[in-house]
C-alpha cells in the first residue's frame, strides 16, 4: 500500500513523498514505516506508545480515528493511507 508523506515529514523518509510498505492492517503499514525510517517514530508516536494527538490518519480519505477497527483496519495494495498533522496557530 501506499502512505503519503506530508511535506513537514519528508525530511525523515529521504524527502519522498509517498512510500510503498506492505502490510495486512493500518497499524501494520505504520509500523513498517517506522522500521524503514525509524526517525519517524517520534513524530507518530508518544513515548509509551500511543499515536500523538495532533497526528491524523487517513485511510482512502476515511478519518482511521472513525472505523470500527481504527489502526486495526484491513488494508489492500491499492489503498492509500494520508499522515495530516494537525496545523495549530494564530495571534
Amino acid at each position: 500500500m501506499k502512505i503519503e508523506i506530508p511535506y513537514p515529514l519528508r525530511p525523515y523518509t529521504g524527502n519522498q513523498s509517498a512510500v510503498n510498505v506492505e502490510a495486512g492492517t493500518v497499524a501494520e503499514a505504520v509500523s513498517g514505516l517506522t522500521s524503514r525510517y525509524p526517525d519517524f517514530q517520534k513524530h507518530l508516536y508518544t513515548p509509551d506508545g500511543k499515536l500523538r494527538s495532533f497526528v491524523n490518519l487517513y485511510l482512502n480519505d476515511e478519518d482511521v480515528r472513525y472505523l470500527p477497527e481504527r489502526e486495526g483496519t484491513a488494508v489492500n495494495e491499492q489503498d492509500t493511507l494520508s499522515i495530516i498533522p494537525s496545523i495549530a496557530g494564530g495571534d
